[in-house]
């Protein structure tokens, strides 16, 4: 049997780091924009939050465009479009024209993932799911990773504008792997062995042929989760199949306002936390760098250990990571009012709140695939996406506000607020699971 879903997958991991780098690039440049065009800290947090705000605008409209163009269309078109506006950043002049540009931006790159994840539900069986949604969300991370130290170098020794001109390059040709590359249907791609594609149809997994299984493996619904699924509402669902079922579900809108609160914290730390480390730790450009990629290093591996925790471990349900996420990020807002001022224990101290935030981001993404058919997917998680970047709208303008106003104590206190409403809202969403047909859902 091929393993080119895999392939596939890490062709996503690449362009979604890169999609990442040109949303984040802003923070590390921030603190050197907002000098050079005298901004206030809401007006800096408009910047941030502009692009966001084209984001989610373009969310549903997105999920209809792939519903009826599909992704082989959709993605190259708005990965070339992605990658002009964030060329286009580094020619600015005016604070208006850095508004507008990330107001743009924000529009071109909000189909890129829905056209991922609709590739990843199509390409990948249900036991798979939650490892390639937490490595597609680790590639969210790993860009931020990566900007952080070569966006200091880049500043150093060439301007900030070159920053943005850098991150545009790459996409251009990834925009014509993809075409060249990725289909539709895994059944079609030239690529993909007839017992390939039979695994990813059949959500089961592959057993050689020649071989017996000596132990049954363990459904996601027998009893040994049955207390679990007390706890966090686990049940058998009837999949949403239509876009009126689709915005019509207290689920599905649940998902929206919880991924709009833990979507609203990471924004805050991508696009803020260099101004935080310049400002209030007084720390050197390079150690800057340094230490505001220690999140999302943490976030590259809480992503993958939650995808894998949620398939291996918990029998596919991706609520116990959500909260636990929700609980640990209110703890890790209050420790960061006390956050030290050497860089290594700062940055190991950022590494672990990137960790414990991201260990249950993945599963606001793969949880409308258990709640809907493949066709519906497209427009749920659209509408879940697009709670998670009016967070992303929000925040950093918020922030903003609150660091004009009062001080940086306020914004943890406000985010780790933010994170206990998630937590509550997330305890009311039912948890969809499989069940052999001998097992009684309670």
């Amino acid at each position: 049997m091929t393993r080119y879903r895999w392939v596939v997958m890490g062709l996503i991991f690449i362009v979604y780091t890169l999609a990442a780098a040109d949303r984040a690039n802003i923070g590390i440049v921030l603190p050197f924009v907002k000098k050079e065009f005298s901004m206030t800290n809401t007006e800096a947090g408009a910047v941030v939050s502009l692009f966001f705000v084209g984001y989610a605008v373009m969310q549903i409209p997105a999920g209809f465009l792939v519903k009826k163009l599909g992704t082989r269309i959709v993605f190259p078109i708005f990965m070339i479009l992605t990658s002009l506006f964030t060329g286009l950043l580094g020619t600015t002049g005016s604070a208006l024209a850095m508004k507008l540009n990330r107001l743009a931006l924000g529009i071109a790159e909000a189909p890129l993932p829905v056209t991922m994840l609709s590739t990843m539900n199509r390409w990948f069986p249900t036991q798979e799911k939650g490892t390639a949604v937490g490595l597609f969300l680790a590639a969210a991370k790993f860009g931020p990773v990566i900007v952080p130290p070569l966006g200091a170098l880049i500043i150093a020794t060439l301007g900030w504008q070159y920053v943005f001109f850098i991150c545009a390059l790459p996409g251009l040709v990834f925009a014509v792997l993809w075409y060249l590359l990725v289909v539709d249907e895994p059944a079609r791609s030239r690529f993909v062995s007839p017992a390939e594609a039979a695994h990813i149809g059949s959500g089961l997994p592959a057993t050689p042929t020649n071989r017996t299984p000596t132990v049954a493996p363990t459904s996601p619904g027998t009893p040994r989760f049955t207390r679990l699924d007390r706890i966090i509402r686990g049940r058998s669902v009837r999949p949403i199949a239509t876009a009126k079922e689709t915005f019509a579900s207290g689920n599905i809108w649940g998902l929206a306002i919880g991924y709009l609160m833990m979507t609203g914290i990471i924004n805050v730390i991508l696009a803020w936390l260099p101004t935080y480390l310049t400002n209030v730790k007084q720390f050197s450009l390079m150690n800057v760098g340094f230490v505001a990629s220690a999140p999302f290093i943490g976030g590259v591996l809480g992503n993958i250990m939650g995808g894998l925790f949620s398939d291996r471990v918990v029998g596919k349900r991706r609520k116990p990571t959500i909260l636990i996420s929700t609980v640990s990020t209110v703890f890790m807002m209050y420790a960061l009012i006390h956050a030290p001022n050497e860089p290594v224990t700062l940055a190991f101290l950022l590494f672990l709140t990137g960790f414990l935030l991201n260990v249950g981001y993945s599963s606001f993404t793969v949880y409308p695939a258990g709640l809907t058919t493949k066709d519906a997917y497209p427009l749920a998680v659209s509408v879940v996406n697009t709670g998670g970047q009016a967070g992303g709208a929000l925040f950093p303008f918020v922030t903003g506000l609150l660091l004009d106003a009062y001080s940086w104590d306020a914004v943890f206190l406000f985010l780790g607020a933010s994170s206990l409403l998630a937590l509550a809202v997330m305890l009311l969403v039912v948890e969809p699971v499989e069940r052999d047909a001998k097992v009684t859902t309670p």
